[in-house]
């Protein structure tokens, strides 16, 4: 069981009240950190993820480092997709790639079906090295959602514009959904598995679903994030949604059953709040600003968490990820002024 002594975050996952708001960042593990890249010029990321004493370093690194309330399990949203039957390699500079791209109906009917003990047991065995040993704050576990596995394994690879794959969804519905049916089950069985180990919390990234339409979010995607999010609901622990550029699908995020709503840089929470939405929000500070001198960022971050705190209830993260070129130095600072900075604000309430 998780030996969990700090659970300020998942009560604020929740929508209670808390002392000071909560922070984590997307993408702490990793890139930015020296040790890290030492790790890399030995390992690939998958060798990496496939030695639970070497995964569960990299989760803990930024914990250690940066004082966050959570830590977010070291992997690939890629990582489930081999146990079905997916040829994917990680290639430096570029991203995930597809060796047998889905095409039509046939090639969805190839795929198999995940068993996370038999496809994944180093992810479940670094999970339980994290929660039961190592870890005294919540470890947030994660899939990909069906949409933004879907274009990967559609385009091959990373896109920009998403054609071959709104092209199957558009002129195939009979293959698309079959898809859809296909890797929702694989990111209901993953999540699932990955709190049985231990994860406190789940976030599902459906990183690239802000390039369709709403009108083509509600018919095509929100049907399958439905199931997902309704199965999940019985492992009882916070669930998370968040994707990019997507500012515009976040009332249909709103009737989904999550707790955490993901935003972006490009929609204040304060907008968020004025549209109508009742979940607790996660962000949303642009990571270009970690490159910024401290007083903009300073002023940045103190935007965004008086506006957490006058619409309640919030939990500080970027509204992507930590890039390379980011200082580790610059997020143990902007953490000890989260929590200083909101403790102090909630105490004049």
């Amino acid at each position: 069981m998780p030996n969990i002594k700090n659970d300020t975050i998942l009560r604020a996952f929740r929508g209670e009240a808390t002392d000071y708001t909560p922070v984590w960042y997307m993408r702490q593990a990793g890139r930015s950190q020296k040790e890290y890249r030492e790790l890399k010029e030995k390992y690939s990321l998958f060798e990496i993820t496939h030695q639970p004493e070497l995964a569960a370093y990299v989760t803990r690194l930024p914990v250690e480092q940066y004082d966050v309330d959570a830590a977010i399990l070291y992997k690939d949203i890629m990582t489930p997709l081999p146990g079905i039957g997916v040829d994917v390699d990680i290639k430096s500079g570029i991203g995930p790639v597809i060796a047998n791209p889905i095409r039509n109906i046939q090639d969805v009917e190839k795929l198999g079906t995940l068993d996370p003990k038999r496809d994944v047991p180093y992810i479940l065995d670094t999970i339980k090295l994290l929660t039961e040993e190592q870890l005294e704050i919540p470890l947030i576990g994660f899939s990909g959602a069906p949409f933004t596995l879907a274009s990967y394994m559609i385009e091959g690879g990373p896109s920009r514009n998403y054609h071959k794959t709104k092209s199957l969804m558009y002129s195939d519905p009979a293959a698309w959904f079959a898809l859809m049916d296909k890797l929702a089950e694989v990111s209901i069985t993953y999540a699932k598995a990955q709190v049985a180990a231990g994860a406190s919390a789940i976030q599902i990234f459906d990183s690239w679903v802000g390039a369709l339409n709403a009108a083509d979010y509600r018919m095509y995607i929100k049907p399958t994030m439905e199931r997902i999010f309704n199965e999940l609901r019985v492992t009882n622990v916070p669930l998370i949604l968040f994707g990019v550029g997507a500012s515009h699908l976040i009332m249909e995020w709103n009737d989904l059953p999550v707790d955490v709503i993901g935003l972006d840089w490009r929609l204040s929470i304060k907008e968020a709040r004025e549209k109508g939405i009742t979940k607790t929000l996660q962000g949303n500070l642009d990571p270009a600003f970690l490159t910024s001198d401290w007083k903009v960022l300073e002023e940045r971050a103190k935007s965004i968490l008086d506006q957490g705190r006058e619409a309640g209830p919030h939990v500080f993260n970027l509204g992507h990820g930590v890039t390379p070129e980011i200082s580790p130095s610059v997020l143990k600072k902007l953490t000890a002024f989260i929590h200083s900075y909101s403790a102090k604000q909630n105490s004049i309430l």
